[in-house]
């Protein structure tokens, strides 16, 4: 059942495109127009969308969503590529790759191993994952080069070597730095972050990969997508008050639930899109990634055209304008789902604890909280990341702050902000917005992802304390941001979170409550007030990006052989041709387990380019069903218990492969390949779930592994952690031939299971050699 609101509607099934129209136009589409100030040789190529949409539409003969024309319009070979939604296995060439630190370094160091000279497409790694939030901005990024200096120098002369753009530390949030210098409409991007999809608030299908799907393009093979459905979200009313664009995502994650969006596209359309800026978009697609979307994107708008105009591309704005007949959807477009939110009902959401898809109307948040007993003290509230930290979040967020301020008050929970780039932080130190917010008790950090992620030294609460913090961040998993299990984390728009700070209670509602000042009068605030983009324009702040040199052949990369931090890639080995045979369940995982549970970040971030190292972590933090533990497994041989990869290394040491049984949606969350490569180097066969997040399945076909469903879920529960495992029919492996999965009990007893996967004839040669990479490097030699 979904759960809805008032102001929402779902509609199962197809339903038509209405709104916004397209006129069908063959027109010359725009020409020599550059990608970006930072690649002027670059240029957008939308006549081969032009092209491919040609070629489509008189094999299709229907409308076409916008996803559809993105997508297809990147096609590959689009005269012969079959399209069929959920089905086909598309062949597509992304105009770029965009990789952040921590998953760079496993990304490039796979690369470096297929001996490619240099990337195919235009490239950039951004650094915003390994800056820890503990003191402020200055300290805490003078702290993070001096221990990050290994690990930033091998980025920064890898990009220098194989032609990519680098932003160093400090430069800012990677999607924020992509919509503001590299997102288009109308434009296909993959990046190694699994809320890429934020450039979607400019029309873009941005779209979060593994490194090895990067790793492809980067080498100019193309990309392989399974063909999405398409989820449609119409959008009618406006805008205003309370409400904003967060809370449109977060009714959307209410309604759909965290894999609602698995397998499909979001596409956003209707009036009520007119009301919503290009950063205010870039927010919904960005919390796309919580649904599972594949990716989420909005039509061509006078917003996005204001934005590009504002951040210096007036050449892209007005190429995309030409071109807006193919950026947006078609009239009579049809949809596999439809879900209608009416704007101007809608009300102000707090989602959480503990999952991003548990929705409570403001209104209700209160009598929720004393019902499900969530500690009622506010601890910490927190803005800026990835999702909302634009010019128009801060300026609305800092309206409150500046009238509680001028009525006495401070805030009464830790305050922190994080501004999400150096172009946001230059601009709103200009404009007086983080004065406001340090007067008001507010911390500075750096520009850089920090708490969101886990990068967060918190020192107020201790580990197992009940605490409740709020923030204007995405992602809200048990752990996520300070690795307290008990913190409960809710997830507000900026301009509640910055609300909360001052009430510091999950008793209050700024809508509606007072706050005594220090006088003795009742203060009440009024709804926020902001502007989309700065008046005076952006204040681009310190240059911290590096092109690449015109001569690489005089770079060198260095990796230690001794080093910690970094580690040269070893190729997994080949299919050795054989069925897997009565081999031990490493772990049999209770209920939700994603990439945070498989492979942590934190303080495990420092060794994303060490395999070996990272390895220590692997399903460290999911639930054993046979005692309720995390990290404590049996160890089948010795019968003896010990952490999960120690269990793995003893395995392995024997020559001994191992499975791990999984619930629903396993592995939902980031896009962090090291997830799927831990298992592969202990020595794991096979991943056997109820049911996959998407990017975590492809990441697990990637490298050499066999992700499998149980083709009944309710076979999960016929397997014990103490059974052995058998998968039977690989000889014959195909696309859409199921396997068999025997169980062999401890009595000896057998049970045959028929299990499924989605491999297609491509995916099949990447189990057969080992890993994609290795597939790669044969197909060169």
């Amino acid at each position: 059942m979904f759960s809805r609101s008032a102001a929402a509607r779902v509609l199962k099934g197809t339903a038509s495109f209405g709104a916004i129209g397209a006129r069908r136009s063959m027109a010359t589409a725009p020409q020599k127009v550059p990608m970006s100030r930072h690649e002027p040789n670059k240029y957008i190529n939308y006549q081969r969308i032009e092209d491919n949409l040609e070629i489509v539409r008189k094999r299709l003969n229907r409308p076409l969503t916008l996803s559809e024309k993105i997508l297809y319009g990147h096609l590959d070979n689009a005269a012969e590529q079959d399209i069929k939604r959920g089905v086909s296995y598309l062949q597509l060439r992304p105009d770029r790759v965009v990789c952040q630190d921590a998953t760079a370094q496993m990304a490039l160091l796979q690369f470096m191993s297929a001996g490619i000279p240099q990337v195919a497409v235009p490239s950039s790694v951004h650094c915003d994952h390994l800056i820890l939030g503990e003191s402020g901005a200055e300290a805490d990024l003078a702290r993070a080069k001096e221990v990050n200096k290994e690990v930033y120098e091998f980025l920064a002369t890898t990009c220098a070597k194989y032609n990519l753009g680098f932003w160093g530390p400090g430069s800012g949030i990677i999607h924020q730095i992509v919509i503001e210098n590299y997102a288009f409409p109308g434009a296909l991007i993959i990046g190694t972050d699994s809320h890429t999809p934020n450039a979607g608030g400019l029309g873009a299908a941005a779209v979060g990969v593994g490194g090895a799907d990067a790793v492809d393009v980067m080498a100019g093979i193309p990309w392989e997508l399974k063909c999405p459905k398409a989820i449609g979200v119409k959008l009618t009313g406006r805008l205003s008050g309370w409400t904003s664009p967060k809370d449109i995502i977060l009714e959307v994650a209410g309604i759909l639930t965290v894999k609602g969006g698995t397998g499909a596209i979001v596409e956003y359309y209707g009036s009520g899109v007119e009301s919503v800026s290009a950063t205010g978009m870039g927010t919904v697609c960005n919390m796309g990634a919580e649904i599972g979307a594949t990716t989420s994107v909005f039509p061509f708008t006078e917003s996005m055209h204001r934005y590009l105009v504002s951040t210096g591309r007036p050449e892209v704005a007005e190429a995309s304008k030409q071109f807006a007949r193919n950026l947006r959807a078609d009239d009579g477009a049809q949809y596999d789902e439809v879900v209608e939110i009416n704007l101007s009902e809608l009300e102000p959401r707090i989602n959480g604890p503990f999952t991003p898809d548990l929705m409570t109307p403001l209104a209700k948040f209160k009598d929720t909280a004393k019902e499900k007993d969530w500690p009622q003290d506010i601890s910490a509230c927190l803005i800026g990341s990835c999702t909302n930290s634009s010019y128009e979040d801060m300026t609305r967020a800092a309206s409150l702050a500046k009238e509680a301020m001028d009525a006495g008050l401070k805030v009464k929970s830790d305050f922190i902000v994080t501004p999400g780039s150096e172009q946001i932080r230059a601009t709103t130190e200009r404009d007086g917005l983080l004065k406001i917010f340090r007067e008001a008790g507010g911390t500075i950090l750096a520009n850089a992802c920090g708490p969101c992620i886990g990068q967060w030294a918190r020192h107020d609460v201790k580990k197992g304390e009940r605490n409740t913090i709020v923030t204007s961040y995405n992602r809200n998993f048990t752990g996520r941001n300070d690795g307290n299990p008990a913190t409960h984390g809710f997830v507000a728009s900026p301009e509640l979170v910055t609300a909360l700070a001052f009430g510091g209670s999950t008793n209050f509602n700024p809508v509606t409550d007072t706050i005594t000042t220090p006088s003795g009068k009742p203060f009440k605030f009024t709804p926020p007030n902001g502007a989309e983009l700065p008046s005076r324009g952006f204040d681009t702040g310190l240059n911290t990006y590096q092109a690449p040199p015109s001569d690489r052949s005089k770079v060198n990369v260095v990796v230690k052989p001794d080093s910690q931090r970094l580690q040269l890639l070893e190729p997994f080995k080949a299919w050795d041709g054989k069925d897997v045979e009565n081999v031990p369940i490493l772990i049999k995982v209770k209920g939700k387990c994603t990439t945070d549970h498989i492979s942590m970040a934190g303080p495990w971030l420092k060794y994303r380019g060490h395999l070996d190292n990272i390895s220590n972590n692997m399903l460290i933090g999911a639930t054993n069903i046979e005692n309720g533990e995390a990290n404590n497994v049996r160890n089948q041989t010795t019968g003896e218990f010990s952490p999960v990869p120690a269990t793995a290394r003893y395995y392995k040491a024997h020559d001994i492969p191992w499975v791990v049984i999984g619930d629903e949606n396993y592995g939902e969350g980031s896009s962090r390949e090291h997830a799927a490569m831990s298992v592969r180097f202990l020595g794991g066969a096979a991943v056997i779930v109820k049911s996959f997040a998407r990017i975590h399945e492809t990441n697990l076909k990637k490298q050499g592994l066999l992700p499998l469903t149980f083709h009944d879920a309710k076979d999960y529960d016929r397997i014990s952690p103490e059974d052995k495992i058998s998968i039977l029919g690989l000889k014959e492996l195909a696309p859409g031939k199921p396997l068999t999965l025997r169980v062999t009990k401890p009595s000896g007893e057998h049970v045959d299971i028929r299990v499924d996967h989605t491999f297609n004839e491509n995916q099949i040669t990447w189990f057969h050699a080992g890993s994609a990479l290795n597939e790669i490097a044969k197909s060169r030699k």
